[in-house]
């Protein structure tokens, strides 16, 4: 059930009475602008470190004892064109607390605490916690180039948005915008999302809803303009195949690759493409993990993964420095085999199987529950009964796989090459 709350301020409340707990879910949303992602992951790890009056950590943490062990954070992420910030609590659900106590009335006045209250005097965040903040995030962003394989993901995402900054910029942003920003700059930002950024709160757990409802009924948020911003990132396929090779001190080499793909999330051919990337590279029986790595011996490790939202399919493996040319010719081998119907019907229908269990296990999973009940904000037809995804998922046959694997074209190659010994 939704209720308006102010204009572009929705509260969102899903019942159900399979957990014990409560997950709350605070979303800003705002058009995806690479300059705004340092800001908006600086401001992120601000709000989540201590607030006006819990001015450290450790007040902070009383506070979330107090309410029964509550947890508690506030992300940043992006979905296609989106970009969003979100704070997070999960709390135990008032049936289980002694009688006349509710953790969700007082949960709600300590978000409000959070989000309306952040640590700021004289039109800036506190210095102290600014300086200490800005450092940790730097140096988070600093290790990823520790995570090989995170640094190749990012390398190959860099190819493939070569010619669209907001794209290429990580949700979290970078270091040199980050080592730019001031506490005074930030708190400004601050005002200018909580009073323009789409919101939309999410409930979900064995609740009342006239009871949530009249908890977050005046909540603080004031109503704001619309945002005419399309979800979906499409970009238009290119006849110049990027490359890119860098050579670091690492024993086993990287080869990423990247596709471009036309089909995004609840297409016609959403549900054939799912299947096509199990078969590809998505399960342990999957033809890259078969071939590549099993049967040829010539990776550590292969797999492949979809991004529905910006037209982009990824293959991630770890090779022998020696091996490169070899793999990517039988990468793309397995592609053209799947375009020209090369997969036993016994993978085929073994890979539906593994998406309907992957998804009825997402329905155990409050979190999950909540990331889809969002989208379903943004993409109506997703909206499917249990019975109405099993369905389209057994509907899928060989030809529309057949079909999905000539939508997939290869746009750019990044290869991380071990030292010589």
């Amino acid at each position: 059930m939704t209720f308006e709350l102010n204009k572009q301020v929705n509260l969102h409340i899903i019942p159900n009475d399979k957990y014990k707990t409560v997950k709350i879910l605070v979303r800003f949303a705002t058009p995806l602008q690479a300059e705004l992602s340092s800001k908006r992951s600086l401001l992120a790890s601000l709000l989540e470190t201590n607030s006006l009056n819990f001015p450290n950590q450790i007040d902070l943490s009383k506070k979330l004892a107090d309410l029964y062990g509550a947890s508690f954070d506030v992300s940043v992420s992006r979905t296609g064109n989106h970009h969003y910030l979100t704070v997070s609590l999960n709390i135990i659900n008032d049936k289980l607390v002694p009688s006349g106590i509710s953790v969700l009335e007082e949960a709600v006045e300590f978000l409000k605490e959070i989000i309306f209250h952040p640590h700021i005097k004289d039109n800036a965040f506190d210095q102290e916690t600014f300086d200490r903040e800005q450092a940790n995030l730097i140096a988070y962003i600093e290790s990823i180039f520790d995570d090989k394989q995170a640094y190749a993901a990012m390398s190959l995402q860099d190819l493939f948005f070569l010619n669209n900054k907001n794209q290429r910029t990580p949700s979290f942003g970078n270091i040199q915008d980050i080592s730019n920003e001031t506490s005074e700059g930030i708190a400004a930002y601050y005002h200018d999302m909580i009073h323009h950024d789409k919101i939309d709160i999410l409930v979900i757990g064995d609740v009342a809803e006239g009871y949530v409802t009249r908890c977050f009924k005046d909540f603080g948020f004031t109503d704001r303009p619309s945002i005419n911003s399309e979800l979906f990132y499409v970009q238009p396929l290119n006849n110049v195949i990027q490359q890119k090779s860098q050579v670091l001190p690492v024993i086993q080499s990287k080869l990423n690759i990247a596709y471009h793909c036309d089909i995004y999330y609840y297409d016609d051919l959403y549900f054939p493409l799912m299947v096509f990337n199990g078969l590809f590279g998505g399960f342990p029986h999957s033809k890259l993990f078969l071939n590549v790595r099993e049967k040829h011996s010539l990776a550590y490790y292969a797999s492949s993964s979809l991004d529905p939202f910006r037209g982009l399919v990824t293959v991630q493996t770890g090779i022998d420095r020696t091996n490169r040319d070899r793999v990517l010719r039988l990468i793309n081998e397995q592609l053209r085999d799947l375009t020209l119907g090369k997969f036993d019907m016994e993978s085929f229908e073994q890979t539906k199987k593994m998406l309907i269990n992957q998804y009825l296990l997402s329905l155990d999973n409050q979190r999950a529950l909540m990331e889809q009940e969002y989208l379903y904000l943004n993409v109506p037809k997703a909206r499917l009964s249990q019975k109405e995804w099993i369905e389209r998922m057994n509907q899928v046959t060989p030809d529309l796989v057949q079909e999905v694997a000539t939508h997939i074209n290869l746009q750019a190659v990044y290869f991380m090459e071990g030292e010589k010994e």
